[in-house]
């Protein structure tokens, strides 16, 4: 099982990028994580470049979503959303389909005690309407700062809820693997 991990965070210290990181440190085979190298190589969405020359970059990000049995996507949270490098990627993905019916799990870490609450219910109304199927259970990491250190989430019960969400998204690939087979046969 494919995972894609996609953080949308672009600051050297992120405290979603070492949800990331911790995530991928939990994903033992056969499971795989890996995370995107980083989605401020997009450039701005232009619906007419879309149409016309799609860029390579958005090209290799969408083949990577294609690819992937499910996604885990990190959100911070500004201004009471998701920030403006990971609404980007998601504007990319709109017109590829990448995303439809792919399981997606939502994690947020944020200083503040609400955790990135409106970022990820943000995110999770987008990924509906895209049609991803975001699977009820999501990681809220209030005051990260307390919970994670040197990049990586270092609270033991923080760490058993991300174990969780990853397992919860394994079992939601399992479920989509199994409507498809059925649809087919």
């Amino acid at each position: 099982m494919k995972i894609l991990g996609l953080c949308g965070s672009l600051r050297s210290g992120s405290l979603n990028a070492a949800v990331l990181r911790s995530a991928a440190e939990l994903t033992l085979p056969p499971r795989e994580l890996a995370v995107d190298p980083g989605l401020d190589r997009l450039p701005f969405f232009d619906a007419d470049v879309e149409q016309t020359a799609l860029p390579g970059v958005v090209a290799e990000l969408r083949a990577a979503v294609g690819a992937a049995d499910a996604l885990l996507i990190v959100t911070p949270e500004y201004a009471h959303g998701t920030s403006g490098v990971l609404k980007n990627a998601l504007e990319w993905l709109v017109g590829g389909g990448e995303v439809a019916a792919k399981p997606v799990g939502l994690a947020s870490a944020s200083p503040a005690i609400t955790g990135g609450d409106r970022a990820r219910a943000w995110l999770a109304e987008t990924l509906a309407a895209m049609d991803a199927r975001v699977i009820p259970r999501e990681l809220r990491i209030p005051q990260a700062t307390l919970r994670i250190a040197g990049g990586r989430v270092t609270d033991e019960p923080t760490l058993a809820a991300l174990a969780g969400l990853l397992d919860d998204l394994a079992h939601a690939v399992a479920e989509a693997r199994e409507d498809s087979d059925s649809l087919a046969s």
